[in-house]
C-alpha cells in the first residue's frame, strides 16, 4: 500500500491516489496524469475505484481509460451517468472554475459504459469492502481494506495533512449533507478501522481521534457558515489555518478545499434544509 503524491499544480501533499494490490484508489485530476503514469512505471492497474467523481479525485479516470481500454472503473451509482455522458459535470465546474477550469483538472473524457461497474453500498469488490458514505457529495462511498485494516475514505474524513493534527472538513457545492456526512462517519466508524487514507492527504493510525474532531469541526464550521457572510467567513477560516499550522501546510489545505467553496457548500446545506422545513 503506498499513496501517490500527484502534485497537484506543482505543489506536494494536495491529492494522494492509493495504490493497493495493483488498485486504484482515486486517480486525481488528468492535469497531474503524467506524474501518476511515471509512478505507475507504465503498469496498468487492475482496476480504478472512485471514492467519488468530484475532479480532483477522477478527471483523469477517461484519460485512463483511453490508454487502457478494458481497465475496470468502479463508482456509485449516482456518479456513473456523469462518468459516461460528463456534460452536465463540465457544466456545474465551468460555474464554478470559469476559465481555470481546463489549468486545474486537464481533458475531461467520457468513461465507455461498459468500462463502469455500479456500486450501491454494501459490496465486496477485489477484496475491498465498500460502504456508501454521503455528506461531503451524494455519491460518495468509502473502502475498507480489512487485511490491513485500513479505510480509504476519500473526502469523508475530511483533509487532513500528514504530519498535522489540522482536520478540515471540506464542503464544497452542489450536495453537502451534514446529516447525512454524520451517518457516514457512522457507518466508518463501523468498520473499527485501525487507520485512515485520505487523498488529501495521507495515512492516519488515530481514527477514533480523527473521526471525533472530525465530527465537532463538521459542526462548528457549519455553524458559522449560518451566522457568518462568506467574505468574512473566508477571512476567519483563513487566519484560523495560520494558528493552527504552519503556512505551507495552510496553502495545502486551501488548494485542497479552497474556502470560499466551502462556505458556499455549506450555505446551500442550509437553504435548501430551510426549503425542506418550509414545504
Amino acid at each position: 500500500m503506498r499513496v501517490i503524491d500527484v502534485k497537484h499544480l506543482g505543489r506536494p501533499h494536495v491529492i494522494g491516489c492509493w495504490e493497493v494490490d495493483d488498485l486504484l484508489i482515486d486517480c486525481g485530476p488528468e492535469s497531474s496524469l503524467p506524474t501518476l503514469l511515471e509512478e505507475l512505471g507504465g503498469e496498468q492497474p487492475r482496476a480504478l475505484l472512485l471514492t467519488h467523481i468530484h475532479l480532483d479525485h477522477a478527471a483523469a479516470t477517461g484519460a485512463l481509460v483511453r490508454r487502457w481500454p478494458d481497465l475496470e472503473v468502479y463508482v456509485h451509482e449516482r456518479g456513473a451517468p456523469h462518468l459516461v455522458d460528463p456534460s452536465k459535470l463540465l457544466a456545474s465546474a465551468e460555474r464554478l472554475y470559469g476559465d481555470r477550469l481546463n489549468y486545474l483538472w486537464g481533458e475531461i473524457l467520457p468513461v465507455p459504459e461498459g468500462n463502469v461497474h455500479v456500486l450501491t453500498g454494501g459490496e465486496t469488490v477485489h477484496g475491498m469492502q465498500v460502504a456508501y458514505t454521503p455528506g461531503h457529495a451524494s455519491h460518495h462511498v468509502s473502502y475498507f481494506h480489512e487485511g490491513s485494516g485500513t479505510a480509504f475514505t476519500g473526502d469523508a474524513t475530511g483533509q487532513r495533512i500528514q504530519a498535522t493534527d489540522v482536520i478540515v472538513p471540506g464542503a464544497p457545492p452542489p450536495d453537502v449533507d451534514v446529516d447525512a456526512w454524520h451517518r457516514a462517519l457512522d457507518a466508518i466508524e463501523a468498520w473499527q478501522p485501525d487507520r485512515l487514507a485520505l487523498t488529501h492527504f495521507g495515512v492516519f493510525n488515530d481514527a477514533p481521534a480523527h473521526l471525533a474532531e472530525l465530527r465537532e469541526r463538521l459542526a462548528y464550521e457549519a455553524e458559522l457558515v449560518r451566522e457568518l457572510d462568506e467574505e468574512v467567513f473566508e477571512q476567519r477560516f483563513r487566519e484560523d489555518l495560520r494558528n493552527r499550522t504552519d503556512e505551507e501546510t495552510a496553502l495545502a489545505l486551501e488548494q485542497a478545499n479552497p474556502p470560499d467553496f466551502h462556505w458556499r457548500g455549506l450555505r446551500r446545506y442550509w437553504d435548501k434544509k430551510a426549503e425542506r422545513e418550509a414545504a
